[in-house]
Parts: structure tokens; sequence; C-alpha cells
């Protein structure tokens, strides 16, 4: 695994912006890609709108982007938020406090070089920071490569949603 020296893990600034719709493209057409369920698509609205619903999302909750940038060129991102409980949660559940990736997105010609693990390291330092016990993230049950690599960095299955076609 290379792992790149002069890689710099920033926060969000708006002339980003178009990277991020990038990368998020990139990763839903990977999505697509993988989708044995032929449900995923890529909306035409896709790449203008997307950016801004997630910048939003992190916005609302105490949320961060990261991108990770070596050569002057954005490869990487990682956003998160704090959500709130729902207001009976507390019924049948502890409620501690956690933070939640809700993107992750490596550029899949650097991809397996170490640049995700620093993106989640500082994802991980900001959810400590903001008093979180815990750290929560989805994965696309056909994406092997991103359980092996959320496997290898401490996470765990709790919880999986089932589908059958009808």
């Amino acid at each position: 695994m290379t792992v790149y020296k002069d890689l710099k893990i920033i926060e969000y600034e708006d002339k980003y912006l178009e990277d991020v719709r990038n990368l998020l493209t990139e990763l839903e057409e990977y999505i697509i890609s993988i989708d044995e369920d032929n449900l995923d698509h890529l909306h035409p609205e896709y790449h203008e709108k997307m950016a801004l619903v997630d910048l939003a999302e992190v916005n609302k909750y105490s949320g961060k982007c990261y991108l990770a940038i070596t050569d002057n060129q954005v490869v990487g991102l990682i956003m998160g938020c704090i959500y709130p409980y729902a207001e009976y949660d507390y019924l049948d559940y502890k409620c501690p406090k956690r933070g939640e990736i809700i993107e992750l997105i490596v550029t899949q010609k650097i991809r397996s070089k170490g640049v995700g693990k620093q993106l989640m390291h500082k994802m991980e330092n900001y959810f400590k920071s903001m008093e979180c016990e815990y750290v929560l993230v989805d994965c696309f049950a056909y994406n092997s490569h991103g359980f092996k690599f959320y496997n290898n960095n401490g996470y765990h299955a709790r919880m999986q949603r089932l589908i059958k076609k009808i």
C-alpha cells in the first residue's frame, strides 16, 4: 500500500464543489455497476444536485466534509453528520451520541493506498471532539470492497436490511 506523502486532508470549501460532484457521480456509477437488483440509477439531475443535498445535510446536522488532496487534485472525500435521535428512541435504546458517515469516496485510480483510512481517521477525530461514542456507516450490500475496508478499520455489522422482489 502506497501512502501519499503530500496528501492533505482539508475541510470543504465552495471552490471544490465540482470536484465533490465528480466524486459523488463516480461513486454512484460504481454502485450501479455492482447493483445486482438493478434499482440504482443515475438520474439526469444527480450530478448537479446530489452534492448540494449532501452538503446541506452536513450543515444541518453538525457535520463536516473533508477532502483528500494530492498533486493539487481532490482524490477523495468523506462527509459525516451527528443526527439527533427520534423522540421515542430512548424507550428501547440507550441512545449514545453517535456520528454517521454519509459519504466516503476515493477515486478509483488511487484506491487501496491509505487515502480512505486517513479520511476515516479525520472524521472519527471530529466525532470524538464532538463527544460521540460511536460511528455508524452504511455500506451497499454488493460492495464487498467497502465491507472489507470497514471491517479492516474496526467496523462491524450491527443490523442488516434485507430485500425481496415480489
